[in-house]
């Protein structure tokens, strides 16, 4: 059980080192300590996409000590909202949770060009879910 109020919300992916990564960072950024943020991967990376981390530098997000998460039980158990991106059937569902799935590129092995456009469209819904979940004034 959380022990707090703010909503919270959980991002998967496989590897945990490019969409949801950015999509953690965005959120954090934005929210404003609003929001309770995690991120997981199925199947973790070692290490976050240097390409990820270039593309969130160019928008003043420092993502480079971040470390890829395992996803656990607890993690989605103590999530209000999950949103998953891309890892199907892998990602734990539990009754009275809000599930959304972000079909996103995958940025692995694509350079920091690639990366932009997904960047932008991970940030739009990102204020999208922000304005539902904690809008302005809302702490």
């Amino acid at each position: 059980m959380p022990d707090t109020d703010l909503p919270s919300v959980l991002f998967v992916c496989v590897h945990n080192a490019g969409r949801s990564q950015m999509a953690a960072a965005f959120l954090t950024h934005l929210a404003g300590g609003r929001v309770q943020v995690r991120s997981a991967g199925s199947a973790p990376a070692d290490a976050v996409n240097p390409a990820v981390v270039a593309a969130m530098a160019e928008v003043g997000i420092d993502v480079s000590a971040e470390v890829p998460k395992v996803l656990t039980v607890e993690a989605v158990q103590a999530s209000d909202v999950v949103i998953t991106m891309g890892c199907g059937d892998t990602c734990p569902v539990f009754p009275g949770k809000r599930y959304l799935d972000w079909q996103l590129p995958d940025p692995a092995g694509q350079g920091v060009e690639a990366v932009r456009p997904i960047r932008e469209d991970i940030e739009q819904r990102i204020r999208g879910l922000l304005d539902e979940i904690a809008p302005d004034g809302q702490a």
